[in-house]
């Protein structure tokens, strides 16, 4: 997910169990710039996109440690994004999938997609191949490379 004062984009990637590309997307949202709109949105597309291509249960991924605790807390029916919150519940914990926090560095990929997404005009991009761009971190996943932090 990438929000600026005038533009916002999510995106994501599934993945196998051995951590190769499956599919990704990215999406520009023209009516928001809420950073917590564009992390459950990037969660509600990747779980629907995961259950489109037969994959259950799923292990989802989320460096928003805000939007995996506004997740899994209980929320008033009044919330704003309540109605989404709902359908990722559903989504996940309905075939017995989890939500995890990743760290931001271990997230390049997923971050990648989002700012494509915040770049464009498009409502939605399936990438069913890596954009050329993102193919080189795709091979430091792989290769298991690990980021000190500070």
């Amino acid at each position: 997910m990438v929000c600026t004062s005038t533009r916002a984009g999510f995106g994501g990637l599934i993945r196998n169990g051995a951590g190769f590309y499956l599919a990704g997307f990215s999406r520009f949202i023209p009516s928001s710039t809420d950073i917590l709109h564009a992390e459950l949105s990037a969660i509600s597309h990747g779980l629907k996109m995961a259950k489109d291509m037969g994959l259950a249960p799923v292990a989802c991924y989320s460096d928003s440690i805000l939007a995996i605790n506004t997740i899994k807390e209980s929320y008033s029916k009044y919330h704003v994004y309540a109605v989404l919150l709902h359908e990722i519940q559903k989504q996940l914990f309905q075939d017995g999938g989890s939500l995890h926090h990743t760290l931001r560095e271990g997230n390049q990929c997923a971050d990648f997609l989002a700012k494509l997404g915040a770049s464009t005009d498009a409502n939605l991009v399936v990438h069913l191949q890596p954009p050329h761009d993102l193919r080189p971190l795709l091979r430091l996943d792989v290769q298991g490379t690990l980021f000190l932090r500070a």
